[in-house]
């Protein structure tokens, strides 16, 4: 069940002592410490107040997750809009503001809860439960802000009043420290996920799979500590590794997504993820962007109204193999009908070799709206949850620690990316060729493709003559050319259509040709390569692209790269829109952080503003 309500949320606003540069309000207005924090349910009330900030609108309810991590190689913001999503921010964004605000939010109220844990006569077992939580999420908060922008003030009791925020900013590699040391110390307070039953709350799994995140980041840009890489393979291999959890890959990609949007919990996948949930029936619900943003643009109100901000780059639809199931979910294969929300599929030769025009026209289309349960849906609100840690980040997380930390290729790591790369792999149709045309055929014959894998398909004739078979596309999901699932090669029969003699053969992918040849793993360097591709094609809008380009160096020459090939690629239809790349072309070294907001800097005259802001 969702774990947060509106109500909650005030009441844990009330419940936490904060000071008037976070947040917009006299301190006055809060309930004293002294009176509160005297139960066990007032402490319940004030962690919930601590998640709060995970779900607001500058978090992952929009703004952190559908723009400021969208600024990649992978999507471009099809609007003319100037700010975070285009990289034409000044210090001054609002939006930018409200990140700020909602990090030192959430720190404070951890801060709160932390210092006053003590007070309530209660079970000590769930009292460090709750602090365990309050720990990890104060860590990940300065993990957000670090990442974004560079050394931050660190605050870690609570501040009383205005004067006692002005703090200097710390170093990165301070505010790591203290990230490292909060998440360590929560690992053994906090529950196993299997005992949570679900991925709205910190878990044990989380924990580690995050610390595996934080040393990774550690390693790159701009610490560039390269002792951490063993240290973050060690966090991972606890996640892989831990029998209680018994954390495995969803056998179906897609299904992931589905359940996001249909609130449908799985563990063993999904290790961490926001929470959005309602109708606005009632008071309680927290709305997110989640599909809207982010997702298959249609005003249709059965599938749910939905902006499609963004659409795709060529580079991101070129790393994908043939074969590769995740191309035809991640990137639109259809768009839907305005009036009935029926998909209306692009041709199977428009899907496998689109010319350069129709593909910075598809959408980022991971996040679907047509899957959500919650009734009567409300345009641009959804209910989906939004992923922030999944098992297969921690396999790919692995096996780059684990290589680099080593300086070798090894075998747990090259399989923990096959693992990834097979449960991506299709075990469709990948061909059917005629090898007879037949004579006399007046109508297309009827197409009977053996076994139960589920593809269909339509024959193409002329002069009487079959000439090609074309698959159909799957009407359920939508993906691709809806090639079915083989285990074997199914037999292609012909029936109607008032001729005769037609025949075709068929080829399928196999799930053994997703494993890495032995090219890609000869070194170091070259496995490296493919992790680096690998974590594009499963993790493509999940926010990480951006902080995984950042933190490999790579990020303004990615960025040049992009903006280059949509020039080459001479895709006049849409890019006669200039402010289409913007966010390639406004890139410059600056953009490696974010500015202090412009509103801090004011209030807090230790701090001092970012290069070239």
């Amino acid at each position: 069940m969702k774990q947060i309500t509106y109500l909650l949320m005030i009441i844990a606003c009330l419940s936490a002592s904060s000071c008037k540069k976070f947040l917009e309000t006299d301190p006055k207005d809060f309930i004293s410490p002294e009176n509160y924090y005297q139960t066990e349910e007032h402490l319940n009330l004030a962690l919930n107040g601590v998640y709060v900030p995970l779900y607001s609108r500058p978090v992952y309810g929009s703004v952190y997750m559908g723009r400021m991590n969208m600024c990649a190689d992978e999507a471009f913001y099809a609007r003319q809009e100037i700010g975070l999503r285009t990289n034409s921010h000044a210090a001054g964004d609002t939006e930018l503001e409200g990140i700020w605000k909602s990090m030192y939010t959430g720190i404070d109220r951890a801060n709160a809860l932390l210092a006053n844990l003590h007070k309530p006569t209660m079970d000590e077992g769930k009292r460090q439960i709750i602090r365990g939580q309050a720990l990890f999420l104060r860590g990940y908060y300065y993990f957000m802000l670090v990442q974004n922008f560079g050394g931050v003030p660190l605050v870690i009791s609570p501040t009383t009043s205005p004067e006692s925020a002005g703090k200097p900013r710390a170093s990165v590699a301070e505010v790591y420290a203290q990230i490292v040391k909060d998440m360590e110390e929560s690992e053994n307070l906090v529950q196993p996920i299997r005992t949570l039953g679900f991925g709205g709350k910190i878990s044990k799994s989380a924990v580690r799979g995050m610390l595996a995140r934080v040393n990774l980041y550690m390693a790159g840009y701009p610490l560039n500590d390269q002792s951490r890489y063993a240290e973050a393979s060690k966090w991972a291999k606890k996640v892989i590794d831990d029998p209680e959890a018994a954390h495995v890959l969803n056998p179906d990609y897609k299904n992931i997504f589905i359940r996001y949007a249909n609130d449908t919990y799985d563990v063993s996948e999904s290790i961490l993820e926001a929470e959005f949930y309602g109708n606005n029936s009632n008071s309680n619900n927290t709305f997110g962007a989640v599909g809207s943003l982010i997702g298959i643009a249609t005003t249709n109100t059965t599938i749910g109204g939905a902006y499609g901000m963004h659409q795709v780059t060529a580079k991101m639809y070129r790393k994908y193999e043939p074969g590769d199931d995740r191309r035809d979910w991640n990137i639109s294969a259809f768009n839907y009908n305005a009036t009935t929300g029926a998909k209306v599929f692009f041709s199977q030769a428009l899907l496998d070799n689109p010319p350069n025009t129709n593909i910075y026209t598809r959408y980022a289309a991971k996040f679907r709206r047509e899957y959500e349960k919650v009734l009567p849906k409300i345009n641009y609100n959804t209910p989906q949850n939004f992923p922030i840690l999944r098992f297969s980040d921690v396999l790919l997380m692995y096996a780059e620690a684990e290589s680099q930390s080593k300086g070798v290729v090894t075998t747990d790591a090259i399989e923990a990316v096959n693992k990834v790369r097979r449960r991506a792999w299709s075990q469709g149709i990948k061909n059917i060729a005629v090898t007879s045309g037949g004579t006399g055929y007046t109508t297309a014959p009827s197409v009977t493709i053996s076994g139960t894998g589920g593809a269909t398909a339509t024959a193409i004739i002329s002069g009487g003559v079959v000439t090609a078979i074309v698959l159909n596309p799957d009407a359920t999901y939508g993906m691709g050319a809806g090639r079915g699932k083989y285990a074997s090669v199914p037999t292609i029969t012909f029936s109607g259509g008032g001729g005769n003699g037609a025949a075709a053969v068929a080829t399928i992918y196999k799930t053994e040709d997703a494993n890495l040849t032995n090219t890609q793993t000869a070194s170091k360097e070259s496995f490296m390569e493919v992790i680096r591709d690998e974590r594009m094609r499963e993790l493509a809008y999940e926010a990480l692209r951006k902080p995984d380009l950042i933190r490999w160096g790579m990020y303004m020459a990615e960025m040049k790269q992009t903006l280059a090939m949509m020039q080459s690629d001479n895709a006049v239809q849409p890019l006669t829109a200039s402010w289409y790349t913007l966010t390639y072309s406004n890139v410059e070294e600056r953009n490696l952080l974010y500015p202090i907001p412009t509103r801090e800097i004011t209030l807090n005259q230790a701090l001092v503003q970012n290069p070239g802001w």
